[in-house]
């Protein structure tokens, strides 16, 4: 199952495949290594292409919180947000919502992505062009330093320690490779912001006994800011990556 948002992988992808560098199949194939079957993509893809959208953008979207969604209706909102992650094209309007399953028989397993298109309003690019990486990135350390010195208030283990810290460096490899065409600004932030969503959800998965009730509930609240803030900036980031990528703005 992908560690970083598919929605992520594959808006750099297949924006660094439309500006030329590469062939979309084996964008594709760089951006989801560990899927095993992909319907309702590449379809959809050729024809955005080919209607002259030079860049798929990213949304990470959550109950309560549909920043960065373009406009849509009730049914594909929903989906978006049950999902957690949408790819979108600016231009002509249009959006992708991946869902996850397995298949095979026990033992011998595959994952496959299905997504889902939907209607959607176009975006201004003029939105995307102004989110700057050294914003972005100043942002993110803001966040991580907020929820370092609450945690460190609260007590306890409130990022499960230095285990998952090593676990999402574990998580920065293969899986995790981003396009060469990446500023280095960019590639930086959007690294650093996947690390902290690791980082918060693992320490939710892993309570700290040693905590109470209370403190434990506080602890978590902390986290979940924090994951919520990293996936808004990483997906802000993605964005204008791909924004730099297609050419709209100089790499920064």
């Amino acid at each position: 199952m992908p560690e970083m948002p598919a929605s992520v992988r594959v808006a750099l992808w297949v924006t660094h495949a439309w500006s030329g560098a590469m062939p979309l199949a084996g964008a594709l194939q760089r951006a989801l290594p560990d899927v095993d079957h992909v319907e309702g993509l590449v379809e959809q893809l050729r024809v955005w292409h080919d209607l002259g959208e030079g860049a798929l953008l990213v949304a990470l979207p959550s109950p309560g919180d549909v920043t960065g969604l373009p406009r849509t209706g009730p049914v594909a909102l929903q989906d978006a947000v049950d999902g957690g992650e949408a790819v979108f094209v600016p231009g002509i309007g249009g959006m992708l919502v991946p869902h996850g399953s397995t298949f095979g028989s026990p033992g011998a397993q595959g994952y496959r992505l299905d997504w889902m298109a939907h209607e959607a309003d176009p975006v201004p690019t003029h939105r995307i062009e102004a989110l700057d990486p050294g914003e972005l990135e100043r942002r993110l350390q803001q966040a991580v330093r907020e929820a370092t010195m609450e945690g460190e208030r609260l007590g306890g283990q409130p990022f499960a320690g230095e285990m998952a810290r090593e676990v999402a460096d574990a998580r920065l490899g293969g899986d995790w490779a981003l396009p060469e065409s990446l500023g280095e600004r960019a590639r930086r932030v959007i690294v650093s912001a996947g690390t902290a969503a690791v980082v918060a959800e693992l320490g939710l998965n892993q309570p700290d006994g040693a905590l109470d009730a209370a403190t434990r509930a506080a602890r978590d609240g902390v986290l979940r800011r924090l994951g919520r803030e990293a996936d808004s900036v990483l997906a802000e980031v993605t964005n204008a990556a791909c924004a730099a990528i297609a050419g709209w703005v100089p790499a920064r």
